[in-house]
């Protein structure tokens, strides 16, 4: 896009004043056909939010980030400590989904799903019009005094403000501890876990915090995502822009009157109404061009079109659309740079599709105990000890679990329990056992032997381990 000869706006964000000081943004009541899918968009993916801790699949809340316990459960499919690798690689195709997303349609990501831009835009400010009223009224009521119509008006709202930051905060909560633990500490009362308590208050004033005062500067300063944008956006991404050549023309925009041919005189379709900087809610001017502040919300693009009806113009001055777009109309296509995207993701895909229909539901775990050698026995009986987990990824309990040496003729003897055990749905067994193999069945003083888990005389899982003998033994 063409650089305009004034670009001292680039040297600063465009919340922040000359002096350093915080320049508010008052941003106008958006409405039009991009606003109105916004919206259809933001309330499914709120209800999703808000539902998904408290959705069971199988038995599995659907979706739970425990760091603390390192237990995740991702659309339903559990991944333990064991499955980091699945966990990683989900990520990277998260990661790598967003940024194919950003080299092709820039931050719609930001505009159109981002929790923070559906959370201030579909909840906080829609509450901030209906108490304060349009951009108008918010300013005159931000420049009056301290009177009863300004504290009952602030008041409410930041009552408001913070009654839904609480609730976000539980919901919070619960991705991170699991809703029944959560419902389960609030009947126990707030008293009852005192840290949870803590916990809760410290993510509602963070939540209050962004959203009654941060506000956009999370995605202006804060977000490292929007960082990002420089690097991955390219002339051929499809961002909201304004089209410089049809709104200036060769000589410029101009205020609009009434029955004057502003095509005759060199002057673009931009009438210089400045509505679409009114309605940006990071408040910058959209016609400088792809601007850091910028989230592709298209509030400008519906005002602007709004506008233009209004005169008689064509809609689409400003536009989804690219540089190459409006330069040379150069349609969109895939460029070698998004099909690279799009094979690697498409590859990791599929590596986690398969990941997870290899992915058993118990891992076993045997190791040798720390320290211990290997005892002779009776017979040339070489005895090693060792210690068992296994990890139980369903919701059922597995019942009948023994174990079986599979590579040698040997002897398998658990400690202080019976020939078989239960492994607790979603839990963990361990203990220990013996394993006796006659020294004429090794061939080295380290051995690679195989156990077999069974359940119900089923073999459910398989696990190596290593077995000491004479180092003298050839």
């Amino acid at each position: 896009m063409e650089t305009p000869e004034n670009e001292t706006f680039r040297d600063s964000i465009g919340t922040v004043t000359e002096e350093g000081k915080r320049a508010w943004v008052f941003p106008k009541k958006p409405s039009g056909r991009f606003y109105k899918y916004r919206k259809w968009v933001s309330y499914g993916l709120l209800a999703f939010l808000l539902l998904s801790p408290f959705i069971k699949i199988s038995g599995n809340q659907f979706l739970m980030f425990n760091v603390l316990e390192r237990r995740f459960n991702i659309f339903g499919f559990p991944f333990w400590p064991q499955d980091f690798h699945l966990f990683v690689v989900s990520m990277i195709i998260g990661v790598i989904f967003i940024t194919l997303f950003t080299v092709a349609f820039g931050r719609i990501f930001c505009g159109w799903i981002c929790p923070q831009t559906i959370f201030m835009e579909m909840v906080f400010r829609r509450i901030e019009y209906w108490i304060e009223g349009d951009r108008g009224k918010q300013i005159r009521l931000s420049k009056q005094s301290w009177n009863a119509e300004k504290i009952r008006k602030k008041g409410l709202k930041l009552i408001i403000f913070l009654i839904i930051s609480f609730i976000i905060a539980n919901v919070f909560l619960a991705y991170l501890i699991g809703s029944d633990k959560l419902i389960q500490y609030i009947i126990d009362g707030p008293f009852s876990h005192l840290s949870t308590l803590i916990s809760l208050t410290i993510f509602t004033a963070v939540f209050y915090f962004v959203f009654a005062w941060f506000r956009e500067q999370v995605c202006i300063i804060a977000c490292p995502y929007g960082r990002l944008q420089g690097v991955l956006l390219d002339t051929k991404s499809v961002v909201v822009a304004y089209d410089h050549k049809r709104g200036e023309a060769e000589n410029g925009r101009k205020k609009f009157r009434k029955n004057e041919d502003r095509e005759a005189l060199g002057h673009g379709d931009c009438i210089d109404c400045f509505q679409c900087v009114n309605v940006c809610p990071t408040g910058i001017d959209i016609r400088n061009g792809t601007q850091l502040e910028c989230v592709n919300c298209t509030a400008c693009i519906d005002e602007c079109d709004h506008i233009m009806e209004s005169i008689n113009l064509p809609k689409g001055l400003i536009k989804y659309t690219s540089e190459e777009n409006i330069k040379k109309k150069t349609p969109f296509k895939l460029t070698a740079r998004l099909k690279g995207y799009i094979a690697v993701l498409s590859i990791l895909i599929g590596l986690l599709t398969g990941m997870l229909f290899l992915r058993n539901d118990v891992e076993a775990n045997v190791l040798r105990l720390p320290g211990q050698l290997y005892e002779h026995k009776e017979n040339n009986i070489i005895s090693n000890v060792f210690t068992y987990k296994l990890v139980n990824k369903t919701i059922k309990d597995i019942e009948h679990v023994s174990f079986k040496l599979m590579s040698h003729k040997g002897d398998l003897k658990l400690v202080a329990t019976h020939d078989s055990f239960v492994v607790p749905s979603q839990g963990i067994a361990e203990g220990t056992l013996f394993i006796e193999i006659n020294n004429s069945a090794l061939t080295g003083d380290r051995n690679k032997i195989k156990i077999g888990v069974y359940a119900n005389d089923k073999l459910i899982e398989t696990t190596t381990a290593n077995f000491l003998g004479p180092r003298s033994y050839k």
